[in-house]
């Protein structure tokens, strides 16, 4: 992208528009890493939420050194839940396995379920097997998106061991539950993790079905 246009969307990013400012930043998706950091930190404590969620997310996606301090500050000191769950999902983005204490605190720490959602998420996406026990305990959660998050995770980390703790949801009422579970077996070749995957290939629900028949083809 020429300075021109750079200089084009850094005037747009400090327009007293919000629509001017979420369509200059995603314009920022084609201008390399190096120059976009600099323009996404210009609304980065933006006074429109969503504006501020849009430039968290990209900080995932425009990996530089400075990203990844920038996104636990935010984890860790952000008063706005919403805010405090981008930046968890963007560490997972991001993909820097430094992210894996500050996630696992998130989790085990934060009081909102959005963010311990997020963060549970970003450590599957991170595939770093010390988070399986962390996503065991994730599966007792009251919360369903949180035991659905978990269980995705650990097919995310292919975390073998953990095959007996998700299979007692292969018969949930959330069919939601079952097709992440359908998912994560795909990765988690075994003969229990067949036997599962042929049982919910029958299942009532076409998704959950379809996700278990691909997951079948997967480890057959």
């Amino acid at each position: 992208m020429t300075q021109q246009n750079l200089e084009y969307l850094a005037h747009q990013l400090e327009s007293s528009n919000s629509r001017d400012r979420m369509l200059a930043l995603a314009s920022l998706r084609e201008v390399a890493s190096e120059d976009a950091v600099p323009l996404i930190k210009k609304v980065l404590y933006d006074q429109n939420i969503p504006v501020r969620s849009m430039a968290v997310f990209a900080l995932g996606i425009k990996s530089t050194e400075e990203c990844y301090g920038i996104l636990v500050q935010l984890l860790e000191t952000e008063e706005d839940y919403g805010i405090r769950a981008d930046a968890a999902g963007a560490l997972g983005y991001l993909g820097d396995i430094r992210a894996f204490e500050p996630l696992s605190r998130a989790f085990y720490e934060d009081t909102n379920w959005l963010v311990r959602f997020s963060a549970a998420v970003s450590l599957g996406n991170l595939q770093d097997l010390r988070a399986k026990d962390l996503l065991i305990e994730a599966l007792d959660s009251e919360e369903i998106v949180l035991q659905q998050a978990a269980i995705a995770a650990l097919g995310e980390i292919k975390a073998i061991e953990a095959i007996e703790h998700i299979l007692r949801f292969v018969s949930s009422e959330d069919w939601l539950v079952r097709q992440r579970l359908a998912q994560a077996l795909g990765n988690l070749p075994s003969q229990k993790s067949i036997s599962a995957l042929k049982f919910l290939a029958k299942d009532s629900h076409p998704q959950v079905s379809q996700a278990a028949m691909i997951s079948l083809q997967r480890i057959s």
